[in-house]
């Protein structure tokens, strides 16, 4: 067992042959078959890695009601991501996954890989979803 490091997303990323980038505030995130999805480390000791991805697929508000039935569907049926719903300041709305694990006793890199392998492969699913949801209309 190790620290959580920034490194160490990085190293896992690196690890897989993954394209990322690091924005100006020093987050971590790539684009996941179309879906950002960031990489932040949070807590008091920044010993949480908090998976956030926002998902591509753009909705109006007149769809918020049914996204909020299909995130808490999902919620239901899935054990992560968590999805909610987020609203812009511009009035689009789009679905957001987020997967947590709370890391204050360290972890090693076999464990951050599987857990962020799962963030990932899992937010793709969700995506999917989400776009087939879309296409409903």
């Amino acid at each position: 067992m190790q620290a959580f490091t920034k490194e160490m997303i990085t190293d896992a990323l690196d690890a897989r042959d993954f394209k990322y980038f690091e924005d100006a505030e020093g987050d971590i995130g790539g684009n996941f078959q179309g879906n950002l999805i960031y990489f932040f480390r949070i807590g008091q000791q920044q010993e949480v890695l908090q998976v956030r991805t926002m998902v591509q697929h753009m909705f109006g508000m007149d769809d918020v009601a049914r996204l909020y039935e299909f995130c808490n569907s999902w919620n239901h049926d899935q054990l992560f991501p968590k999805a909610y719903v987020h609203v812009n300041d511009d009035g689009t709305v789009l679905v957001v996954g987020e997967v947590i694990a709370d890391w204050e006793r360290g972890v090693t890199p076999e464990q951050l890989d599987q857990v962020m392998i799962a963030a990932i492969a899992t937010s793709v699913q969700l995506s999917n979803e989400v776009l087939e949801l879309r296409q409903l209309g």
